[in-house]
């Protein structure tokens, strides 16, 4: 790790602009890593650049920094940028340099996670499909071949960045690069041969001179010098393998990953900050959200299988690029509240001791006087008080003090100061007096998709075929055809009606036709793909035609030999005769294939082809069809959504551009939600659902830069059968905002730091802020301070309540941007005496 101090000029590809910077020096030791000789404490977000737009870059980086991020942290998506060996593409959203600059632009660093195996829940990990045809290939391994294309494709973008000067050592913002991921979770599935392909990993990586520093994560053996680190809900308890090496977390998941046929999960803010203050208590000082910012898995993106189009992953900043509410605030303050002690934290390891059962004080102190103290209650049930340094301190379960100064509480992970916003998505009116859902329900023209064989690339095989090796994954769809000749004295003429049709199919689903009908249906799931159908089926004398169309929903991305899992029909599939009892396995017959659709080789996703019939009736639910429509963008600048309500499933192209599979007549099963979730105690991704018994994804991102004013071109592919009049926008507004404080919160982290300025002693206050520009809070839908009840949007007064509190809200935050108020006695007075009270507020914003 090296890096000499020299001048470079930055041109950055946005204009003519240069930037004067300085090359900086990144290191490490076993504290942190160090720039320029410098040990910091750093925190860092994930924002993946394909998952949202070059036009949505900036606002997404700028609310990151916002947030109180130093660092953000992107992989390197080789399929996208490699679709076909050695034709490369980093256009529009692929635009990994541009991504890089806009971030050196705000002034953050960059964490460049090459691999090239991300996971991610992206269509195959990360690798492109052709990989897997290389003869003699097998991944993550001591294979010559694979090596071969790794080590490729990772010079690629290594060089792609010193070529723009973006690495730290050449005045730009990369600090940090990754290679492989997560390869200690699966490694021993592949013996001895493991070990040695790590080793190679690593001294591949670093004989590219970057000038920064290498990670492993989840890489217990990552020979030295590379940093290996923790990935996971927790990891206060990780230790790296080197006492020469830094303690840190690549990720920290913020929620979890949305698959079709799930509920939604969602991790409290209280917990995650209780993570995140844990492992800088303990000696961490470089800790990474996954996600900050999760997107959108547009096109055929989504890996798992079955991982949905949204990946919002309940981050800090949600799908469409606002601001999630308390997530984002509470994190951005208990970042200020560490950021307080890295003065102290970076001077000296932490001196850890026990303040009794589950509770912990971690103090780091110098002999120059600096000292900051986290305090910890890791117990699930009990509140606690305990004596340090001779003061009391109030602990909540399952959460952590800070104290900058080793005596005065800045923040407690378990008391949100910030302020909480409820948003949903509205249907508005566009131009015109047209409301959003009559946009959709005139002006549709279609075309049928063929049931079966109509390309002239079909081909013949003895047996049935798997579907990755034969698609390469160019198409969701492989067509598998059979006719036949039934003689009218056959069984199964006999009583037509009890034959049934058996397949079995690897995944991920399938829909069955016989001689032109759907007679059913079957799909897998993300625990398990496979698909078994049996379904009645009547035949005629003379030909008839079996066609099962066999679709994948991503391919998958995650496990030990993953490429090698396929999907499609491999059988057995059977004609069962119930009441004679004969069974004819036709397995292994003359099927005739064919990869993809009729109207994908037409291109009809760009909605230009002549074929489209706008003068018959409109076919509704109805499997196989082509729709398309023209509309205009809803007014304003709010993020557009399509409800896909009505719809089966399919895929949606916006002036030909994919939005993505959508798919919501998969719902969510009945059980596992609960209308709150205790975030006291470890979490896991099964732990807060919610979403239950509905559409796993119902709404749709439609980017505000892919829609022109007017003449937009909506095409729907519909698989199963659907009714696109039912379809409408919806723009996503912020309601109403509140906050919730309590008389034993800490003082605001703003106000204690300018207290510590001015020698002032506030106590705690509660703040409103509208979230948007040229807003006013415009009335108080509900005011208490006492002890309401609830939650915001359903807060109720308790036993206590004083009866003045409305109208002093009202005059403190009517017609302003924003509002603090004191919580005490002293404001509002004392309604319930010897009663610790709360105030909270429910506003408007207009």
């Amino acid at each position: 790790m090296r890096g000499t101090e020299f001048l470079v000029l930055l041109f950055l590809v946005l204009g003519v602009v240069a930037t004067t910077t300085f090359a900086a020096n990144v290191t490490y030791d076993h504290r942190a890593l160090l720039i320029n000789g410098k040990r910091r404490v750093l925190v860092s977000g994930s924002i993946h650049y394909p998952r949202s737009t070059p036009d949505m870059w900036p606002d997404l980086i700028q609310k990151s920094k916002d947030g109180g991020l130093d660092v953000i942290e992107t992989y390197v998506f080789w399929n996208l940028h490699e679709p076909v060996r050695n034709q490369y593409d980093f256009d529009g959203r692929k635009d990994l340099i541009k991504f890089v600059k806009m971030v050196a632009e705000a002034g953050l660093y960059v964490h460049l996670r090459i691999g090239p195996y991300v996971c991610a829940e992206w269509n195959y990990g990360g690798f492109p499909l052709w990989l897997h045809f290389i003869p003699g290939v097998e991944f993550r391994t001591d294979n010559e071949p694979f090596k071969a294309e790794m080590k490729r494709f990772t010079v690629k973008i290594v060089d792609m960045m010193k070529q723009e000067n973006l690495y730290a050592s050449q005045g730009g913002p990369i600090i940090l690069s990754q290679i492989e991921n997560e390869y200690g979770n699966i490694d021993s599935k592949y013996g001895p041969a493991a070990k040695t392909y790590i080793n190679w990993a690593a001294t591949m990586a670093t004989s590219l001179d970057t000038g920064v520093p290498w990670v492993m994560c989840q890489q217990a053996n990552a020979p030295d010098p590379i940093i290996n680190t923790c990935n996971g809900f927790y990891c206060d308890q990780f230790t790296p393998n080197s006492n020469q090496k830094p303690k840190m977390w690549t990720e920290n998941w913020t929620g979890w990953f949305l698959a079709f046929g799930g509920p939604v999960p969602y991790r409290p803010v209280e917990d995650l900050a209780f993570a995140v203050a844990r492992f800088y208590q303990r000696g961490g000082t470089f800790q990474n959200y996954y996600m900050y910012h999760g997107g959108t898995n547009f096109g055929r993106t989504t890996g798992g299988p079955f991982i949905t189009t949204s990946y919002d992953y309940d981050a800090p900043i949600d799908e469409y690029g606002l601001l999630r509410q308390p997530k984002w605030g509470h994190l951005k303050d208990l970042h200020k509240a560490i950021k307080l002690c890295e003065e102290a934290m970076v001077a000296t390891d932490p001196t850890i001791t026990s303040l009794g059962s589950n509770l912990e004080a971690s103090v780091y102190k110098t002999g120059s006087g600096l000292c900051a103290a986290f305090l910890a209650n890791v117990g699930t049930q009990s509140d606690a008080t305990v004596k340090f340094n001779g003061n009391s301190y109030h602990l909540p379960a399952w959460s952590v003090s800070i104290l900058p100064d080793c005596k005065n509480v800045v923040l407690n992970t378990a008391k949100i100061n910030s302020v909480t916003t409820i948003s949903r998505f509205m249907h508005q009116t566009l131009k015109d007096g047209v409301t959003s859902s009559e946009a959709f329900q005139s002006g549709w023209s279609w075309i049928n998709e063929p049931v079966g064989i109509s390309n002239n690339n079909a081909f013949m095989k003895l047996g049935l075929v798997e579907q990755i090796n034969t698609t390469a994954d160019k198409s969701d769809y492989l067509w598998y055809s059979l006719s036949t000749e039934i003689q009218g004295d056959e069984p199964f003429l006999q009583d037509g009606s009890q034959t049934v049709l058996h397949v079995e199919s690897l995944g991920h689903a399938l829909h069955a036709f016989v001689n032109g009908k759907l007679a059913g249906s079957g799909k897998g799931n993300s625990g398990n793909a496979k698909v078994s159908i049996e379904v009645p089926v009547t035949f005629i004398a003379g030909k008839n035609t079996i066609d099962l169309l066999s679709l994948t929903v991503g391919l998958q991305n995650y496990g030990a030999f993953f490429d090698t899992w396929g999907a499609g029909i491999t059988g057995p599939v059977k004609l069962k005769g119930l009441k004679n009892g004969s069974t004819i396995d036709i397995s292994s017959a003359h099927w005739t294939y064919q990869i993809g659709l009729k109207g994908e080789e037409l291109g009809l996703s760009s909605g230009s082809s002549s074929g489209w019939d706008s003068q018959s009736t409109l076919p509704k639910m109805q499997p196989l069809i082509w729709y398309k429509t023209d509309f205009d963008a809803p007014a304003g600048n709010s993020p557009i959504a399509i409800d896909f309500t009505g719809m089966g499933k399919g895929e949606a192209w916006v002036n030909g551009q994919s939005i993505g599979r959508y798919w919501p007549t998969y719902t969510a099963p009945n059980g596992g939600c609960t209308n709150s979730c205790n975030y006291r105690g470890s979490y896991s991704s099964n732990k807060c659902l919610k979403n239950c018994g509905k559409p796993s994804q119902q709404l749709y991102h439609v980017p505000r830069s892919w829609l022109q004013p007017s003449g937009n071109t909506l095409v729907l592919f519909e698989e199963m059968g659907g009714d696109p009049t039912q379809i409408s926008f919806a723009t996503r507004k912020t309601e109403n905002l509140c906050s919730r404080v309590s008389e034993s919160h800490p003082v605001p982290i703003d106000i204690w730091s300018s207290d510590q300025k001015t020698g002032r002693k506030s106590g705690p206050t509660l703040s409103l802020e509208c979230p948007f520009p040229n807003q006013a809070i415009s009335s108080i839908k509900f005011a208490s301070f006492g002890t309401p009840h609830g939650t915001c949007g359903s807060f109720s007064h308790g036993k206590c309540s004083s009866t003045r509190v409305l109208s002093t809200v009202q005059k403190a935050c009517i017609g302003s941007k924003s509002c603090s108020i004191g919580v005490s006695i002293d404001t509002f007075g004392d309604p319930c005496v010897g009663v610790t009270k709360s105030l909270a507020v429910e506003a408007s914003c207009t």
